[in-house]
């Protein structure tokens, strides 16, 4: 008989086969790709042909509470979030709430990303909207594609 056994979902079973993975090497991160679960905040990365894109999905907080740089090739944001008083986040009496659960992340946080050797750090444009930091950081000018007319 068989060591593997596949079930109708074939899905849970690679995810299975990846936490088991994931627990030999003791769970760290090998890129910004495979970060942990429940890293806050998550982050999107993309680039154009002008520019890196990063989006910082953070709800609940406000632009100042962002701390963003650029050092030596690498963005850092950080930051820190408020804990909700109460379970929901409203208390309704002066009561202590005794919390059973509680997903939502408060703490401070960092998150820090290698930026590409084209990023220009003097051209750099951030904007916080609906929960939802954008970064645009402008590549520099040498490394845009450049169309040669050939004669």
């Amino acid at each position: 008989m068989s060591d593997f056994f596949f079930g109708t979902d074939l899905f849970s079973e690679f995810d299975r086969m990846q936490r088991q993975l994931s627990s030999l090497t003791g769970g760290l991160p090998s890129s910004l790709r495979a970060a942990r679960a429940g890293t806050f905040p998550l982050l999107n990365v993309g680039a154009t042909d002008d520019s890196i894109e990063i989006v910082v999905f953070a709800p609940g907080l406000d632009s100042d509470a962002f701390d963003v740089s650029i050092d030596k090739g690498m963005l850092t944001i950080a930051g820190e979030r408020q804990p909700m008083h109460g379970a929901a986040g409203v208390s309704q009496s002066d009561e202590p709430t005794r919390v059973y659960a509680q997903e939502r992340f408060a703490g401070k946080f960092r998150r820090v990303i290698e930026l590409p050797s084209n990023a220009d750090a003097d051209n750099v444009k951030a904007r916080y909207s609906n929960g939802c930091l954008a970064i645009i950081i402008g590549k520099r000018e040498a490394s845009r594609p450049k169309a040669i007319a050939v004669q």
